[in-house]
């Protein structure tokens, strides 16, 4: 496992599972989880049962955090015509 990937093991559907992601993705698992009234295993389940077939979970969060940090962002400023 590379240095700068932080590795959680999670219980999803009954089962131990690990999974590897950036710390700055973590952190923002964590704070979507916090601000949704859920615990992280709880949103990584829901993340998990979302994901397409063949999509990896790793992969799976890495889009979840960064579709939920879009959300948040501020739209850009309109251009001129």
């Amino acid at each position: 496992m590379s240095l700068h990937l932080k590795k959680r093991s999670l219980i999803l559907a009954g089962h131990d599972t690990s999974v590897a992601l950036e710390p700055a993705f973590w952190a923002v698992l964590d704070r979507a989880a916090t601000q949704e009234g859920e615990g992280l295993a709880q949103l990584v389940t829901r993340i998990d049962a979302a994901r397409v077939p063949g999509q990896s979970l790793a992969s799976a969060l890495r889009v979840f955090a960064l579709e939920w940090l879009e959300t948040r962002a501020p739209a850009p400023p309109e251009q001129p015509a």
